[in-house]
């Protein structure tokens, strides 16, 4: 800074390979306006006023947003049934073999929907459906939007504690199941009171008619409800409306490249917001949704078959089911048929897999996707067809606006950090029959009158090309295998377990991914499966963590709060106590070729140190998870599958199963050269 004939210069030198001058003109101006209030009254506290002129803020919230894009004045399935009228006979949805046209398709939809109005389903009313992941499952989701219904996801494995919640705070009267997919739903009903269960197939035999309905569904009607982890220790149900998920579908479309005759895959779990886009976006623009079974999933080499064999060209996986795929592939390459684009999703994004892949796959699109449920899923698209200098989040999508604002909800300079909030048609309703949350989370938008403001504790800035970078959370709330968590419903579920008297949960990133890892203070070590068992009963496997260590106490901050950073650190060099879980270095080093060719393998998947797996150690008690078994059958060239490492857990127990099909797989390749007739 100069002083000039009493006037103050301030001279502004920037890189020009870094910064633009528009970019550079804007900090000039952060600058200036900071030395202006500090000169006006140097007692205003720091914070108390934002450094943004009128224009930025402007810039900012219309700058930075989604395009304009006008969307059809219809809903999902009205949309869908267009489509219907327009090919009734191309194929609509491909599962386990079989084939359903579009107008078979709208035939069974309508017919379940009639059995829903039958059963006093009219405007937002909560419909659960329990189905495993098939063209049933997708029938009856048309048919709840066709019902003027909600719909609800639940998965039939969830237990019955976690389901009787579910349907209790969502207010559900009516569950749409199928035989073998009950169990666990019939438990809850027991201490559910009021809710009828309707078998689909029950629903078909009824006869109701197949053509569509044409019940009035407004653009601000709730369309579903996807269930969170809370940190209160109950879950949250996120309510989206009509127009959202109309938005939503429709940024996919364009984006990735949806059109007539595309092939879309189905691979998300239910409960999974991700889903939902998968199984009807293709729909809605003449294409086909292929629902790739769970067990291919979980082979990835049949998962790969699978998507080739199917003309597959959009596919989205999370990160950590992305990188087993890139392993399966870099030890063995092939082309992958049709497919064109990759969306990754739920995990943050590493450059190094962004690397491996277009190493593996040039001419295929990668889409970095974020977005969360109470914004309709995803919110901003990065699309990539080779590697960037930084994975970003990319720009936010049609019709969405996206700031990055201080704690006041005002908007930071550019390329400071704050935290991530979204306005517009993204915005979802709230949390269902929880106002206290909702109102936390949801308020009205300062910037935009009228609008609702969605808070959602990630934390991010504008990188200069004008794209969102993701910086982390601002609390204990973590991903797991795309699936959003709170530490702190975990927490409490673990302070409701028999002998435990305090406890902590933390995540560690490892070899197998991102873990749970669980504190707990008691009289002495409980056992872990016992633990286990308990956190099961009412939350999902995901959220178990997948080590238990006994402490006589937890670690205090200053302050007397437990100490979070302690245990995290504590969590990666502690191995898994013997006495706490049975297994940890149990039955003495691996001694036989096999074993320590097993012990390599687990060392590498696991990201446990070699020489603390015991022969007596149960794969998925050190952390192991089907993913990383995947990975497993993976890194053994496929002389084990993930069936065999579920069967066989113990190392000794797989360790004796791969000496076996080594030895069989060598008698085979030495002694029967010729081809083997067709059966």
């Amino acid at each position: 800074m100069d002083g000039v004939g009493g006037d103050v210069v301030l001279r502004f030198r920037f890189r020009t390979d870094v910064l633009d001058g528009e970019a550079a003109g804007r900090i000039a101006g952060y600058h200036l306006a900071a030395l202006a209030r500090i000169a006006a009254d140097p007692d205003t506290a720091c914070g108390d006023t934002g450094l943004l002129s009128a224009e930025e803020v402007g810039f900012q919230v219309e700058g930075l947003a989604g395009r304009r894009r006008e969307l059809p004045g219809l809903r999902v399935h009205e949309l869908f049934e267009e489509r219907v009228r327009m090919h009734p006979d191309a194929v609509a949805v491909v599962h386990a073999g079989r084939e359903w046209t579009y107008g078979e398709l709208n035939g069974r939809a309508n017919r379940l929907a009639r059995a829903l109005r039958v059963r006093g389903v009219e405007g937002e009313g909560v419909v659960g459906v329990v189905l495993e992941r098939n063209a049933d499952w997708l029938a009856s989701v048309l048919a709840v939007f066709k019902a003027g219904g909600v719909y609800l996801p639940i998965e039939p494995r969830f237990p019955a504690g976690r389901i009787a919640a579910t349907l209790s705070r969502a207010g559900c009267r009516v569950v749409l199941t199928e035989s073998g997919s009950s169990g666990t739903l019939d438990e809850a009903l027991v201490s559910v009171g009021g809710v009828e269960r309707l078998a689909v197939a029950v629903a078909y035999a009824e006869g109701h008619a197949r053509d569509d309905l044409n019940v009035p569904v407004a653009a601000g009607q709730l369309a579903y409800i996807y269930f969170t982890s809370g940190s209160t220790g109950e879950p949250k149900g996120a309510m989206c409306e009509h127009a959202g998920l109309v938005n939503h579908l429709f940024a996919k479309i364009d984006d990735l490249g949806i059109g007539e005759g595309g092939v879309v895959a189905q691979v998300a779990p239910q409960c999974f917001d991700i889903s939902l886009w998968q199984l009807v976006a293709g729909l809605l623009v003449g294409g086909r949704t292929v629902l790739v079974e769970q067990d291919a999933v979980l082979d990835v080499s049949r998962f790969l078959d699978t998507v080739v064999g199917a003309g597959v060209n959009v596919l989205q996986v999370v990160p950590s089911y992305l990188e087993a795929v890139l392993a399966a592939l870099e030890h063995e390459p092939r082309r992958l048929g049709d497919l064109r684009c990759v969306s990754v999703t739920g995990e943050a994004l590493k450059r190094e897999l962004v690397e491996r892949w277009f190493a593996a796959q040039p001419g295929i699109a990668l889409v970095n996707a974020y977005g969360l449920t109470e914004t309709c899923d995803d919110t901003n698209h990065e699309v990539m067809t080779g590697v960037p200098e930084r994975v970003l989040l990319g720009r936010p999508v049609a019709n969405v606006h996206v700031y990055v604002v201080d704690e006041g909800l005002r908007p930071v300079p550019l390329g400071a950090p704050g935290e991530i909030v979204f306005s517009g048609v993204c915005v979802g309703r709230g949390y269902v029959n929880d106002p206290e949350r909702t109102a936390a989370a949801f308020v009205p938008d300062p910037l935009r009158p009228g609008e609702r403001l969605y808070r959602s504790g990630d934390r991010g800035r504008w990188d200069v090309s004008g794209k969102l970078e993701f910086l982390g959370r601002r609390d204990t709330q973590v991903k797991i295998r795309g699936f959003r968590i709170e530490i702190g419903e975990i927490e409490n579920t673990l302070l409701r377990q028999v002998g435990v008297r305090d406890g902590a949960v933390v995540a560690v990133a490892g070899g197998a991914g991102t873990q749970l890892v669980a504190f707990y203070t008691a009289a002495g070590p409980l056992e872990a499966r016992v633990l286990a068992a308990g956190l099961g009963a009412t939350l999902p496997s995901y959220m178990v963590p997948s080590v238990f260590h006994w402490r006589p106490e937890l670690p205090l901050t200053a302050n007397g709060k437990v100490d979070r950073k302690a245990l995290t650190a504590l969590a990666a060099t502690l191995d898994t106590p013997a006495e706490n879980t049975d297994t940890g270095g149990g039955g003495g080093a691996p001694a036989t070729p096999a074993e320590r060719r097993l012990a390599a393998a687990w060392s590498a998947v696991l990201g446990v140190p070699e020489d603390r797996i015991g022969r007596g150690d149960h794969f998925f008690d050190r952390g192991g998870t089907s993913l990383s078994a995947v990975k497993l059958a993976i890194a053994l060239d496929r002389a084990v599958t993930l069936k065999d490492v579920t069967r066989h857990p113990v190392l000794t127990d797989l360790a004796a199963l791969l000496d076996t099909n080594t030895n069989t797989t060598n008698t085979t390749d030495t002694t029967d050269s010729q081809p083997t007739p067709a059966s």
